[in-house]
C-alpha cells in the first residue's frame, strides 16, 4: 500500500505569490463571464490592486526576515521554494515592474480610445472579422491575466529551489509572453511572426532544459539544489553526465536572457511585439532569469564554479561584442534597443562571474549578488521608461520606430526627446545616471574576482555602445526631417507616471546609488 504525504505549504511565506496566481485566475473568470463593457476597468483594477497587495506582502515578509545584518531565509513548499533575501528583493522588483506594466497595458489614449492590443486575437490580419473588431472598437482585455500569469511564473522562477519547480516556472512565465507578443493591433503580421519565432525557439530551448535536468538528476539522484550541491561535492563519478546536463540547462537560461549565441530571437520579438509588451518583457524577463540563473549556479552548481565561470566569461565577452556591433547597423529604434539589451546581458554576466561573499573580500567590496541585483534595478527602470517613450512617437501611420522618422523630434517635443536622451545616456553608462552606477558595480565585482580581461572587454564595449546611443540623440536634435516630421501623442496619466518614475529612478540611482546598493547588500546571499 502506498502512503501519500500530505503536502505542506507555508502560506505566511508564499501568500504574495499566491495572490498573483489568484488574480490571474480571477482575471480568466472575468473574461469568461463579465460583460465586455466592464472588463477593461475590472481587469486593470484587479491587476493593479493585486500587484500592490502582493508588494505590501513582500515588504512585510522582508521585515519579518530581517535579522539586523541581512535577511535570513526559509525553505518552504516541501523544499521546492526558497524565500530568502535575494528572492524577496527580486519579488519586490518584479511587482513594481508588474505595476508599471499594467499601467502601460492600460494606455488607451494613444490609439484613439482603444489599447495597443488586437481587438480579436483569433482574427486573421486583414480579414472581415478583424475589420469588424476594429469597427466595433473591441478591446483585448485578456492581456491582463496573461500579464499576471507571467509575473507569477517569474516570481516562482526566482525562488525555485529544485529543478522541477524551476522548469514549471520557466514554462508558466514563457507561455503568456508568447501570446502577448502576437497581440499587436497594428502591424499584425509582424507581431504574429515574432510570436511564432519566439514560441518555436522558446520551445526548442525548453527541450534543452528538460533534457539537461534529466541528466543532472541521473548524476545526483535528486532534484533539489542542495542535494545536487552535495552530490557534486562528494561524488567524482559520472562527471560527463553532470557537465553535459549543466551545459544543456545553461543553453535554456542563456536563451531566456538573450545571450550570444542564443540571441537571434531578441530583435525580432522586441520589434514585432506591442511596445508595451516589449517594455514589460525587456525588464521583467531579465530580472527573473538572472535571479534564477544566479540561484542555480551559486547554489546547485557552486562546487563546480571552476567549470562554468570560464565558459560564462567567454559568453559574456561574445554577448557584449555581438550586441554592440549589430546595434550600430540598426535603423529601427526598437531593434537598436533590442541589441542594446543583448549588450547589457553581457554586462550582467560580467557581474555574475564576479566575487562571491567570502572572507577574501575586503570590507566595502561589492559581491556578485549585490552587483547583479543593483544592475537589474537600474536596467529595469530605464528599459520601462525608454519603451514607454517609444510608444509616444507617431507619424501619419501611427507609432513609428524608424530612426529616420525621429529626425527633428527635439524641435517637435523637446521634453520627450530630452527624456529619451536621458534614458539613452543611462544605457551608455554616462556618469550621474543609473547606468553608470550599475556598470561600476558589476565591473568592480568582476575585478575583485580577478576577471580583469572580461572587465577590459566590457569597458571597450561600453565605449563602442555609446556611439549608437549618441547617434539617436543626434538624429533627434540635430537632423532635419525629410518630408513630414514626427509628432508626439499625448499619453494618459498611466504612461506618464511610468515615464516619470523611470526618469526619477535613472537620476536618483545615478546621483545617490548608496541606499539601493545597501538594500541589495542587505538582501544577503542565496541559501540552500
Amino acid at each position: 500500500m502506498i502512503d501519500f504525504a500530505k503536502p505542506s505549504l507555508e502560506y505566511s511565506e508564499l501568500w504574495p505569490l499566491l495572490v498573483i496566481f489568484a488574480v490571474a485566475c480571477v482575471g480568466v473568470i472575468i473574461e469568461a463571464f463579465a460583460p465586455r463593457a466592464v472588463r477593461y476597468l475590472a481587469q486593470v483594477s484587479l491587476a493593479l490592486i493585486g500587484s500592490v497587495v502582493a508588494l505590501v506582502g513582500v515588504i512585510m515578509i522582508g521585515i519579518d526576515h530581517d535579522n539586523g545584518d541581512s535577511l535570513d531565509g526559509a525553505v518552504v513548499a516541501m523544499g521546492a521554494i526558497v524565500v530568502d533575501g535575494p528572492a524577496i528583493f527580486v519579488w519586490g522588483l518584479l511587482l513594481v515592474i508588474a505595476i508599471a506594466g499594467t499601467l502601460l497595458f492600460a494606455e488607451r489614449r494613444l490609439e484613439g480610445g482603444v489599447s495597443a492590443f488586437a481587438g480579436q486575437a483569433a482574427a486573421v490580419p486583414g480579414s472581415e472579422a478583424e475589420q469588424e473588431a476594429v469597427a466595433h472598437r473591441l478591446d483585448h482585455t485578456e492581456v491582463y491575466p496573461l500579464l499576471m500569469f507571467a509575473v507569477a511564473g517569474m516570481m516562482l522562477f526566482a525562488a525555485a529551489a529544485d529543478l522541477l519547480a524551476f522548469f514549471v516556472a520557466l514554462e508558466v512565465l514563457s507561455l503568456p509572453l508568447y501570446l502577448l507578443t502576437g497581440l499587436a493591433r497594428r502591424r499584425r503580421l509582424l507581431s504574429q511572426e515574432a510570436a511564432l519565432k519566439y514560441f518555436l525557439l522558446g520551445a526548442f530551448s525548453s527541450g534543452f532544459v528538460i533534457y539537461g535536468i534529466a541528466l543532472v538528476y541521473g548524476y545526483s539522484g535528486t532534484m533539489s539544489y542542495a542535494g545536487i550541491h552535495e552530490a557534486i561535492a562528494n561524488n567524482a563519478d559520472n562527471r560527463p553526465l553532470l557537465l553535459v546536463g549543466l551545459g544543456l540547462i545553461s543553453v535554456g537560461l542563456l536563451f531566456k536572457i538573450g545571450a550570444a549565441p542564443f540571441q537571434a530571437w531578441t530583435p525580432d520579438v522586441y520589434q514585432g511585439a506591442p511596445t508595451q509588451v516589449t517594455a514589460f518583457m525587456g525588464a521583467a524577463t531579465k530580472v527573473a532569469a538572472f535571479a534564477a540563473m544566479m540561484r542555480l549556479f551559486y547554489v546547485a552548481f557552486g562546487s563546480e564554479r571552476w567549470t562554468w565561470v570560464p565558459v560564462l566569461a567567454v559568453i559574456a565577452v561574445l554577448t557584449m561584442v555581438v550586441g554592440a556591433l549589430l546595434a550600430i547597423a540598426q535603423s529601427d529604434v526598437k531593434r537598436m534597443l533590442a541589441y542594446s539589451s543583448i549588450t547589457h546581458t553581457g554586462f550582467l554576466l560580467t557581474g555574475l562571474i564576479g566575487a562571491r561573499a567570502s572572507g577574501d573580500l575586503a570590507d566595502g567590496q561589492i559581491t556578485s549578488t549585490q552587483a547583479v541585483l543593483f544592475y537589474l534595478v537600474t536596467y529595469s527602470f530605464m528599459t520601462l521608461g525608454a519603451f514607454a517613450v517609444v510608444s509616444l512617437v507617431r507619424d501619419s501611420g501611427g507609432e513609428t520606430t524608424q530612426m529616420a522618422r525621429w529626425a527633428g523630434l527635439g524641435k517637435e517635443s523637446p521634453l520627450v526627446a530630452g527624456v529619451f536622451a536621458l534614458f539613452l545616456l543611462g544605457f551608455a553608462g554616462i556618469p550621474l545616471t543609473a547606468g553608470f552606477a550599475g556598470k561600476w558595480a558589476v565591473f568592480a565585482s568582476a575585478m575583485s574576482a580577478g576577471q580583469w580581461q572580461v572587465v577590459v572587454a566590457a569597458v571597450l564595449t561600453s565605449a563602442l555602445a555609446a556611439f549608437f546611443y549618441i547617434r539617436v540623440i543626434v538624429v533627434m536634435f540635430f537632423s532635419e526631417p525629410e518630408g513630414e516630421g514626427p509628432s508626439v501623442a499625448l499619453p494618459s496619466l498611466a504612461t506618464s507616471v511610468t515615464i516619470g518614475f523611470g526618469v526619477l529612478a535613472t537620476v536618483i540611482l545615478g546621483v545617490l546609488p548608496g541606499p539601493m546598493l545597501d538594500l541589495a547588500a542587505h538582501a544577503g546571499e542565496f541559501i540552500r
